[in-house]
């Protein structure tokens, strides 16, 4: 997909509940959304950021350095409240076929079926940017958010032992799943 194409991207889609929520990509006028979806999160969920989403500067640089050719981040918004984010994150070089998935989704709309949806627009989009195979990381103890990416096509792969660090030096497992979009040559 061309990037203008990328940009007018909408999907409406309904919760099990019945809200509607609207899935587009991030645009670079979006930080007052960034602001409200990551100002209320607490130190639990703040422990699982790889950066400070806290800090106003880093929010603004994911704004102004958008560049759908290495992040396409996608926002979830309720009326104009943004209620969850995902990405797809490209690799270059010998990993150029692969994507990598990741999610946040504000407390009061997590196990609603938000973030399988948003999962759903990732893989489309991975689709049709010629990726075959996505991965995503999740600590190991989150075995419902594990069962909820069985249920999408990924696969388990492996368990990395203390592969991710908490700000306070504490290691998780993670699993490693992975999703084939395309099928092996060697395959019919």
């Amino acid at each position: 997909m061309l990037p203008d194409q990328i940009k007018t991207f909408r999907e409406m889609v309904t919760l099990k509940d019945g809200v509607h929520v609207l899935l587009r990509p991030m645009v670079k006028e979006d930080r007052p959304h960034l602001d409200e979806l990551y100002a209320p999160i607490g130190e639990d969920d703040m422990r699982y950021f790889r950066e400070n989403v806290k800090d106003g500067t880093i929010l603004q640089k994911w704004c102004d350095a958008l560049d759908y050719g290495s992040i396409l981040p996608v926002l979830a918004l309720v009326k104009d409240r943004a209620v969850g984010s995902g990405s797809l994150h490209f690799f270059h070089g010998p990993k150029r076929h692969i994507g990598e998935v990741r999610l946040f989704l504000a407390k009061d709309f997590r196990k609603r079926g938000l973030g399988m949806k948003i999962i759903h627009v990732l893989i489309d989009f991975a689709r049709k940017q010629g990726l075959s195979t996505l991965i995503a990381e999740v600590i190991a103890d989150k075995t419902k958010v594990v069962r909820a990416f069985e249920q999408m096509g990924f696969t388990p792969r492996c368990t990395l032992e203390d592969y991710f660090m908490f700000p306070d030096g504490e290691c998780s497992d993670i699993v490693f799943l992975t999703l084939r979009l395309k099928p092996r040559e060697d395959e019919f």
